[in-house]
């Protein structure tokens, strides 16, 4: 699966790979896998469904990172019959949208909130209060806080 990383992402992994907290590299790995696991459960991406020449159901494939990708392995294999690429909605974003996805990106910046910015009331150009029942937040924060410097 061919995925292009994206800043965010990037620097999750680097916080993890630079924490002196683990007790062995196996720890660390772990969480770095778990970590890796959470941000592929928040992308979007695409199987190759393929029914034979005759009609009949063949094999599906995937995960693949675009359309193209999928595209391009089809007509590397040259299965006979066809392909279509299906987008798989992202499981990771619908329970983001639930639970909250504290510091993610396009998702509230509130650490008690989290939710994205269609939960939020629209109040003129603003967003307003989430109407996610057990949030509290009264303000869609929409940029990440910034670290003060020393």
């Amino acid at each position: 699966m061919r995925l292009t990383p994206r800043k965010h992402e990037i620097q999750a992994l680097v916080g993890l790979l630079t924490d002196p907290g683990f007790e062995s590299p196996e720890d660390m790995a772990k969480a770095v896998l778990k970590e890796a696991a959470s941000i592929l459960q928040m992308r979007d991406l695409w199987v190759l469904t393929h029914r034979w020449a005759d009609g009949s159901k063949g094999l599906n494939y995937g995960p693949f990172g675009s359309v193209a990708e999928a595209e391009a392995f089809a007509k590397k294999m040259s299965f006979g019959g066809t392909g279509r690429a299906i987008p798989l909605t992202s499981s990771g974003i619908a329970l983001a949208n639930h639970d909250g996805k504290a510091g993610w990106p396009g998702y509230c910046y509130d650490p008690q909130c989290g939710h994205p910015p269609y939960t939020h009331s629209a109040a003129s150009a603003a967003r307003g209060k989430c109407h996610v029942t057990t949030c509290d937040c009264d303000k869609f924060v929409k940029d990440a806080p910034k670290s003060k410097k020393k």
